[in-house]
């Protein structure tokens, strides 16, 4: 992956913290990034989409499971 692992990492940690926070809102009715006050909770969810749309686009190159021939 090169220069880009570590914006990977970054991407894949905020799409876990928003996937995780999702499970929590739907079993327990408990968001935890609204609990970080609105304006650094839609900055959260700003870069938790940003990071969505980069694992789109970067995914078909970047993972080893989804390259031809593997």
């Amino acid at each position: 992956m090169g220069g880009g692992s570590g914006l990977h990492k970054l991407t894949f940690i905020l799409l876990v913290v928003g996937g995780l926070n999702w499970g929590l809102v739907g079993a327990f009715n408990w968001n935890i990034v609204d609990k970080l006050g609105s304006n650094l909770a839609m900055i959260v969810y700003i870069l938790v989409g940003l990071s969505a749309i980069y694992e789109v686009v970067i995914h078909p190159k970047a993972c080893r499971y989804c390259k031809p021939g593997m």
